[in-house]
């Protein structure tokens, strides 16, 4: 049993002493004992003497000696001069005795400090008493004849009209069914007495808090108000009490009737102790009730008692029992757990006598049990030696209790004790196969165990090289060799069950696990807890049973892991707290919260005192075990839960996640985890290994062909651009139109790519395809770099060099000249020595050469004497005039002075340029072409015709020819006379236009718009009367300088910007005096008016 109290008499009376002990007070270090002829005794406590040998309490015993205690370190802080004093060689010292202090036997005794009186309860009355000098200061106390107890408390209560916080003392007493009060404020006694009238007699009283206290009575308890005077019943599940006056669960009928239990007229004591927290317990016979101090019962069950105590109480942080004087013991119990901590024996023992709580703590201050004859003072051991005896009796539970229970201050480390006893209980549940309770209590707030610790509970298969089945499995196999017991069987099954039986701790699955799977060779590290008769006894069942019981243990395991899977996912969340997962370094730590450090404290089985590169790499050590043992927890329960690990950040073991995946054939989650790794060469040689081959493999079908490489190679970044080029070869030569959408695609990833190297790349595979890049970046990318423009015209030309297919040959040269004509990049004088010039497949190619140099006549002569497709030659001047005359200029761009209607054009206004036009140089080459071509009058005529307009009439009629007759130029001259009136009559039509819109704006400055509340004209008037007033500071207007708003609203001239601010117009920046007129600003707020009388 637990040791939490050691029993130590410090007052034993003499045999000849007749007197009996009744009733006993402590305080600092005194005594005050009470007797039953009357006197009163007082002792001094002294300093135990030092034990010359270290015993262990013996709770059970019946005799205590002065040498076994400890913790007593308490008793003797009380008084600084005590600790100067050598330790005396008696417990205590009898200072006085006050023989008549009362006339019979003094039954009760307690004090009020502040006041310094004592007070006492003898010969059915209370009485006080001066401390100091036990001379009566009222004896008896007026009212209290007949009275059965008391009670007494003291408080800190702030006054609720000031505030200001005072010491009040109050003191209840019983006289039968009265309940009188009397009061203390600040050690002076209130002449006030207050009385209370309850159902029945009173029969125990506890103070509940500063106001309220709970009455005993033979049929159950009441909550009294000292400040209200209310009552109330204490009613609850399993209640105790019932309606005052009536039958309460456990109370009589009536205390002449049936009695209780049938037993005559005996009726139990009502008992009653305030425990912690504001929590009282309530107590008749053996049942039991738990309450607040306002009375409301808690679903708590019954405490287990043997027998009905004689007393009860409270001593930080345990409940007491005081058992009849015929059995002599004192019960320790837990208020949590309700469970018998320990059981110490006191022969005769009475009555407790716990001091009454106060501000501070009270523990430590120990407490005393008395008999007729002896006292014993109850010393409290070390709080945490009482821990490590629960923990060593296997008591996980009460140890974890009492740590929550007790303050930080009276233990060494509480946090990091109860963190480590749970994690102790956490393992006995997991020996207990209760798996989720046990990674639940693991994955606690407050314990956070380290995942070294919880993976050593599993095998090999899932926590790797930290499986302490391994380590067991070892030492086991030492054991056989030096025992002699290593001739025997060879098969892994067998010796991973001898194993297993010799484990002592739940290091994995051993006891309940043997042999292994045939998917997993790993599971032979799994062993089972039957070995001896019982393995004899299974082999007799034959394989049926051993089939059943495999498929048990396998069962088992599983909820283990899946167990396991809710404890990794929580330590992975942790870990983000504290690591970043994408990056591997610590994040900034939040001392002011404290949340991220002490997940630094929990995380880690190593201290703070490191540095932050030390930490960051445990914190990633501890990482990688995580992630790689949630992996391996996935693939034995939930194996398609193993993909969702690598879609995000991770510490996997490469090797470990490379191993197992390869094992089960599970490529594709191979490839997403090498890719979230960034082991981007590995996974895209296994994309080659199984999309290469012309067949796909059974293994992998999905990664056949080059798509999924496809797909990878566009997610990498331009700077692997070597691995990129490295593993997109096989894809184009396999697919080149799939594979070029490594390069082509519409991502920022394709577009950045170093384009000279891909360039070169593509090049060294296939010219088409390099002329496909080259296409895609000068046209959709625009680039405008000269070499990648050169480039793609040297590759045109070669490719149209080379190819004889006409459909195509034809489509390349469309492009080709296409792109000469767009391109400004190409270096015209490679791309004129590039085409040839003999070949009259590229006429069209060198005209384009030819007119981006800008020797029309020679592109022109190419298109009429070498091709003599005159339709190309025409649209070839269309094109050039379209770029070469400006654009004409609109009505809105005309100057002013414009000629009137009747003005006719001169010659001069149509004067031809100075440069001929290049329809021009067309018809020159038509009408006088080089001496070894004839003219050609066709073509030279139907140019007339189109064009006629664009071909000045004085150069024009110069070249043709005086033979021709004058008819055929009808067409011409009339196009000619077409344009010329075209011209004048636009003149004419924008001046009238402009005429239009000149009167239009004088018609709107003098008359204005003619809409109601708009635009005035310079012509309105505004009326000032004399009633008149501002709009803005509504004063007279008067004579004064004003301004009219073009809603004719008129306000003084001071007054004008606030009036515009208000309307959301701007100031208008002219004004005049009103005398006579006013002058007009137009544009602005409108005309100004005449002012009238």
């Amino acid at each position: 049993m637990l040791s939490a109290f050691t029993a130590r008499p410090i007052i034993e009376l003499k045999q000849r002493d007749k007197s009996k002990i009744e009733s006993v007070l402590a305080y600092d270090d005194r005594v005050l004992v009470g007797l039953n002829t009357g006197s009163l005794r007082i002792y001094r406590v002294n300093d135990p003497l030092p034990p010359s040998e270290p015993t262990p309490a013996n709770s059970t015993s019946t005799t205590q000696q002065d040498t076994v205690e400890s913790g007593s370190a308490a008793a003797t802080s009380q008084h600084a001069e005590q600790t100067l004093k050598p330790p005396a060689s008696k417990p205590t010292d009898l200072l006085r005795e006050v023989e008549k202090f009362s006339t019979r036997a003094i039954e009760q005794l307690a004090r009020f400090k502040e006041a310094n009186i004592l007070v006492s309860l003898s010969n059915y009355a209370v009485s006080l008493h001066d401390l100091q000098t036990f001379e009566p200061i009222e004896s008896p106390l007026p009212r209290t004849k007949n009275a059965s107890a008391f009670a007494v408390t003291t408080n800190v209560v702030r006054d609720p009209a000031t505030a200001i916080p005072e010491i009040i003392s109050r003191l209840a007493v019983s006289v039968k069914r009265r309940l009188l009060l009397w009061s203390w404020h600040e050690s002076e006694m209130s002449p006030d007495v207050s009385e209370i009238v309850l159902a029945e007699s009173i029969r125990s009283i506890t103070w509940a808090n500063a106001t309220k206290l709970v009455c005993g009575m033979n049929s159950g308890y009441v909550i009294v108000d000292v400040e209200s005077g209310s009552v109330e019943d204490i009613v609850g599940p399993g209640a105790i009490g019932g309606a005052s006056g009536g039958q309460g669960r456990f109370g009589a009928v009536s205390a002449a009737g049936m009695g209780y239990m049938g037993l005559g007229s005996y009726i139990p004591k009502p008992l009653s102790a305030k425990l912690a927290d504001g929590e009282l317990l309530l107590a008749k016979d053996i049942n039991t009730l738990f309450i607040d101090d306002s009375g409301k019962a808690f679903e708590k069950r019954q405490i287990p008692w043997q027998a009905a105590p004689d007393a009860i109480g409270y001593s930080y942080p345990y409940m007491l029992a005081l058992q009849p004087p015929a059995k002599g013991c004192l019960e320790v119990r837990n208020p949590d757990t309700l469970s018998l901590l320990q059981t110490i024996n006191l022969p005769g023992a009475a009555s407790l006598h716990i001091p009454p709580p106060t501000v501070s703590l009270s523990h430590g201050k120990g407490f005393l049990v008395s008999s007729d004859r002896t006292v014993w003072k109850m010393e409290a051991t070390d709080y945490d030696s009482q821990v490590q005896e629960l923990v060593k009796s296997g008591k996980l539970d009460e140890a974890i209790s009492l740590l929550s229970m007790l303050e930080d201050a009276l233990l060494k480390n509480k946090t990091e004790t109860l963190r480590e006893v749970k994690m102790q209980k956490a393992e006995m549940l997991f020996r207990q196969k209760r798996y989720l309770e046990s990674m639940d209590l693991f994955n606690e707030d407050d314990v956070n165990a380290p995942p070294e610790r919880v993976l050593k509970l599993f095998p090999k298969i899932i926590a790797g090289d930290l499986s302490g089945v391994e380590e067991e499995k070892q030492d086991e196999s030492e054991q056989e060799s030096t025992n002699g017991n290593a001739g025997g069987e060879q098969e892994a099954r067998s010796d991973i069950a001898e194993v297993a039986a010799s484990l002592p701790r739940a290091g994995g699955f051993a006891k309940y696990l043997m042999g292994s799977r045939k998917a997993n060779p790993e599971t032979a590290s799994i062993a089972s807890s039957k070995k001896g008769a019982d393995d004899d006894a299974a082999s007799g069942k034959g394989k049926s049973q051993d089939e059943i019981a495999q498929q048990e243990k396998e069962k088992d395991l599983m909820a283990a892991v899946l167990a396991l899977n809710g404890y990794l996912a929580g330590a992975r969340t942790r870990l983000q707290r504290v690591i970043d997962p994408a990056t591997g370094k610590l994040k900034p730590r939040k001392f002011q919260s404290g949340t991220t450090e002490e997940a630094f404290k929990t995380l880690l089985l190593s201290s703070l005192d490191e540095s932050d590169e030390q930490m960051e790499r445990k914190l990633q050590e501890t990482y990688r075990i995580v992630d790689t043992s949630l992996f391996r927890a996935f693939m034995y329960s939930r194996p398609t839960l193993a993909s969702s690990l690598f879609r995000i950040p991770n510490f996997c073991d490469p090797d470990v996640v490379n191993e197992r995946l390869v094992e089960h054939n599970r490529f594709n989650e191979l490839v997403d985890f090498f890719y979230g790794k960034k082991l981007h060469r590995q996974a895209l040689d296994l994309l080659r290994r199984f999309g290469s081959p012309d067949e796909p493999d059974e293994a992998a079908p999905g990664l056949h062909g080059p798509q999924r490489t496809v797909m990878y190679l566009q997610g990498l970044p331009p700077e692997m651009i070597d691995v990129i080029l490295e593993f997109s070869e096989w894809t184009l030569r396999k697919d080149p139109e799939l594979g070029m959408e490594i390069f082509l695609a519409d991502s920022e990833n394709a577009e950045t790519l170093p384009r000279d190297r891909v360039v070169a790349f593509l090049g060294g595979i296939d010219v088409g395809l390099e002329i496909r890049y080259l296409e895609h970046i000068i046209r959709e990318l625009n680039d405008m770099t000269p070499g990648f423009h050169n480039r793609l015209m040297e590759l045109y030309i070669r490719q149209l060099l080379e190819k004889e297919n006409a459909e195509e040959w034809d489509a390349l040269m469309t492009r080709l000249v296409r792109f000469l004509m767009e391109s400004k990049q190409i270096s015209l004088g490679k791309a004129r020595s590039l085409i040839p010039r003999d070949d009259p497949r590229f006429y069209e190619a060198q005209a384009v050469v030819l007119s981006n140099m800008g020797q029309h006549r020679q592109a022109l002569m190419i298109y009429v004497f070498k091709m003599q497709d005159y339709t190309r030659a025409e649209e070839y001047c269309n094109r050039i005039h379209k770029t070469q005359v400006p654009q004409a200029p609109t009505p809105g761009r005309m100057q002013p002075s414009t000629p009137a209607p009747e003005d006719k054009p001169t010659d001069q206004q149509f004067a031809p340029e100075e440069k001929p036009s290049i329809y021009h140089t067309l018809l020159s080459l038509y009408l006088t072409p080089p001496p070894e071509y004839s003219p050609n009058l066709a073509p030279a005529l139907e140019l007339l015709s189109k064009h006629g307009s664009r071909l000045p009439a004085t150069s024009t009629l110069s070249l043709v020819p005086d033979t021709l007759p004058v008819a055929q130029l009808e067409s011409y001259f009339r196009g000619r006379m077409r344009s010329a009136n075209s011209a004048v009559n636009e003149t004419r039509v924008v001046a009238g236009l402009r005429k239009t819109a000149l009167f239009a704006n004088q018609s709107l400055l003098f008359l204005g718009d003619g809409i109601p509340g708009g635009q005035g004209g310079r012509n309105r008037r505004v009326v000032i009367g004399e009633e008149r007033v501002c709009g803005v500071c509504h004063k007279r207007l008067g004579g004064s300088v004003v301004a009219v708003f073009p809603d004719n609203a008129v306000v003084h001239y001071a007054c004008m910007n606030r009036a515009a601010g208000s309307r959301a117009m701007s100031p208008p920046g002219e004004s005049a005096s009103v005398s006579g007129s006013v002058s007009v600003r137009s544009g602005g707020f409108g005309a100004w008016g005449r002012v009238g009388g």
